[in-house]
């Protein structure tokens, strides 16, 4: 494959073929050989196929191998012109990363880690197939696709002050529960409320280290403060969504005349019938992530209630920020000098607004919106901020997390003979899982160095580096 260096932390492949625009990859020549080892480069080609792709097919540091579109995959459509794919929104849609705060320190809470990390799971149901806490009827589930952590709110789970303080105030316009299918519906209805398996966690942690202090203190952070991050999505709900509109799109694009290189970049334009379904049904499922999150927040706040035997005043967990890396959004860019509205798929890749937009909390104006990064359950993880570099080179993204650097069988094979919990412990951080086999797959040396993530997109100017955290207990399903 062609590749021509832009910069210390770009790389491009060059328009040829049927490609309507170049590919560009965020990394450093140091990360090339690992991300040039699997097909994702290849993909990110692939994506520049598509009609209406407006400037770049783009992939972030943390890139690799997915359906049909990369995992850290940012493409923008023309609205006009374009498409949309299931494909570059992926199976979990809106899949995403809540970052709470604490008034609490570690001193406090270290020694009390191994009763916080039981009690948050005896309180959020995880696993494979997990059911919820909650059964709900199919008017109840309506609400939740177009409603989201609101429709949570009102029926207790949490208080308004979140909404804020999430991607979309919690709730996505353009949801219609009518273009989900009754199998989806099914999945959906007894998961509510629920983590997940594979990739999903529930960790405690605290800050280690601050690199802008002024953000750190405008998102309310300061070292040794206990923090909380929810990583999970929208479950085997937005996975049937997903599966559903896989075999549309794959008649979709006989239909309207559109020719891929992968399959699995089935596609239909954005306002053709097939494509407005999608939509709609994709923000059913939007919301119900959202929703998802909210209720783990509200039983995450009880569990420390609980453990550490104070009142929830006292302890003082709120959300800093939430938001998603599996969606694609209508947005308003500019591109070479032009005002446009465009399909903005996101797909392992996270938003990364800068300060002064107006879709960011009033409260970070001033500093940009915050971007989540987690890394892997024995380092660290990053919160970073926005910048304008986002809006010029990648539609307002960034990364999403440290990227895989082993599949899901290969960590498992590594982990053969290793007890995972107990060097993990010995390490000062307490896991549990639904199973072993879940902790085994998720070693921290499945995953690449975030550090190098995030320190390209620093680098980039896509996004800034805010503060380290460090893990000190995990829930894993």
């Amino acid at each position: 494959m062609k590749l021509k260096k832009l910069a210390d932390y770009l790389w491009e492949i060059p328009q040829e073929g049927n490609m309507l625009a170049p590919a560009r990859i965020y990394a450093t020549e140091k990360m090339l050989k690992d991300i040039l080892a699997d097909n994702a480069p290849q993909q990110a080609a692939n994506v520049a196929h598509l009609p209406g792709i407006v400037g770049y097919s783009l992939a972030m540091p943390d890139i690799h191998w997915g359906y049909g579109f990369p995992i850290g995959g940012v493409a923008a459509f023309d609205v006009n012109s374009g498409v949309i794919s299931p494909g570059g929104v992926g199976y979990d849609i809106n899949c995403g990363v809540r970052l709470m705060a604490s008034r609490l320190t570690r001193d406090e809470v270290e020694p009390k880690i191994q009763e916080l990390v039981k009690a948050l799971f005896h309180h959020v149901p995880t696993g494979v197939g997990s059911a919820g806490k909650v059964k709900l009827t199919q008017k109840e589930l309506e609400e939740i696709m177009t409603k989201g952590a609101h429709s949570a709110i009102k029926n207790g789970y949490g208080d308004g002050d979140d909404l804020e303080f999430i991607e979309e105030n919690g709730k996505i316009d353009g949801a219609d529960p009518s273009k989900v299918s009754k199998k989806a519906s099914e999945r959906g209805r007894p998961q509510l409320g629920t983590l997940g398996s594979g990739n999903h966690f529930l960790e405690v942690g605290y800050v280690s280290q601050i690199f802008n202090a002024r953000a750190a203190e405008a998102l309310g952070l300061f070292k040794d403060q206990i923090t909380v991050i929810i990583h999970c999505g929208s479950r085997g709900f937005g996975h049937q969504v997903c599966e559903d509109y896989i075999g549309v799109m794959n008649n979709a694009v006989h239909k309207y005349g559109i020719t891929l290189p992968d399959r699995q970049l089935c596609c239909a334009p954005v306002n053709s019938p097939e494509g407005q379904s999608y939509l709609g049904a994709m923000r059913c499922a939007i919301n119900f992530a959202f929703a998802n999150r909210q209720m783990i927040a509200h039983w995450t706040r009880e569990a420390f209630a609980k453990a550490i035997n104070k009142a929830p005043k006292y302890i003082g967990l709120r959300t800093v920020y939430e938001v998603a890396h599996n969606i694609a959004k209508m947005e308003e860019h500019v591109f070479a000098g032009k005002q446009m509205t465009v399909c903005v798929h996101r797909k392992g890749a996270t938003r990364a607004f800068p300060a002064g937009h107006p879709h960011i909390p009033q409260a970070y104006q001033e500093v940009g919106q915050p971007v989540l990064i987690p890394g892997d359950m024995g380092r660290y993880s990053y919160v970073l901020i926005g910048a304008d570099g986002a809006m010029e080179q990648t539609f307002g993204s960034t990364c999403h997390g440290a990227g895989r650097a082993m599949s899901r069988h290969k960590a498992k094979k590594t982990a053969q003979g290793r007890n995972i919990t107990r060097e993990l412990a010995e390490k000062g951080i307490y896991v549990m899982g639904a199973s072993r086999g879940t902790i085994d797959e998720e070693i921290p040396e499945a995953y690449k160095d975030v550090s190098d993530v995030v320190d390209t997109c620093h680098l980039a100017g896509i996004s800034r580096k805010v503060a380290q955290l460090r893990p000190l207990g995990c829930i894993k399903g």
